[in-house]
Parts: structure tokens; sequence; C-alpha cells
């Protein structure tokens, strides 16, 4: 009895773990896109710190900005305002910044495969 409880467990955890995996290659997939449209390599996704320098200099207009997300309860801050000015950057406003915090996958998407031109960083 207690082993088909197990892997009723196990069996649920690879599927989350599954479903966790491709939800994070769809983010790569459309933040490949968006570093692209940027003139960024798009490779730069998948190396680790260096996605994130990028990212902050396609919103920023300055990579170092990223240093700010290592200091706690700031980090929270500059996370919600990356995604208003990456929002701007191409031309989206504050609903798709919205979208680019609580659905990522969708949104990242969206903005690298849609019509979005990047715009540049608004200072």
């Amino acid at each position: 009895m207690n082993l088909m409880r197990d892997l009723g467990y196990v069996g649920f955890s690879m599927a989350s773990t599954i479903f966790g995996m491709a939800m994070l290659i769809f983010v790569f997939i459309g933040y490949w896109r968006i570093f692209e449209k940027a003139g960024k390599p798009g490779w730069a996704v998948i190396i680790p710190i260096y996605n994130v320098y990028c990212a902050f200099s396609i919103a920023w207009g300055s990579g170092w900005m990223f240093l700010l997300m290592l200091i706690p309860f700031v980090n929270i801050i500059v996370g919600i305002m990356t995604c208003l000015k990456l929002s701007e950057a191409f031309g989206k406003g504050f609903l798709f910044a919205l979208g680019l915090m609580f659905l990522p996958t969708i949104f990242a998407m969206i903005l690298g495969w849609g019509g979005a031109v990047y715009r540049g960083p608004r200072r």
C-alpha cells in the first residue's frame, strides 16, 4: 500500500520536474530572441550571470545595474523596475511589464517572437 503511494509521489515529482524544465526552455527561447533583437548574442541566455548582465544592459542601458540584485530587499524593487524598463525598451506598457513579472514564459515568447521592436532603454 505504501509502495503505491510512494510511486504516486515519484510520478508527480517527475511530472513537475519535466513541466518546469519545459517552461525553462520556453523562457530561454523567448529571451534568446529578445537578446538578438536588442543586438546582444542569443547564446548569452544560457551563460549564468552574463545573461543577467545582458538583460540589464538591454533594459537599463548599463549592465552593471545588475549588482543591485545582490542587495537583499533592494533586489525585489530592482527586479520589478527591470521588468518595467524591459517592457518600455520594446515599446510596451505597464500591463506588459506585469505579464513579464507574473507569466514570464508567455510574455518572453510574445516579446521575442512577436512584432515588438527594440527601441533602447528609456532614461
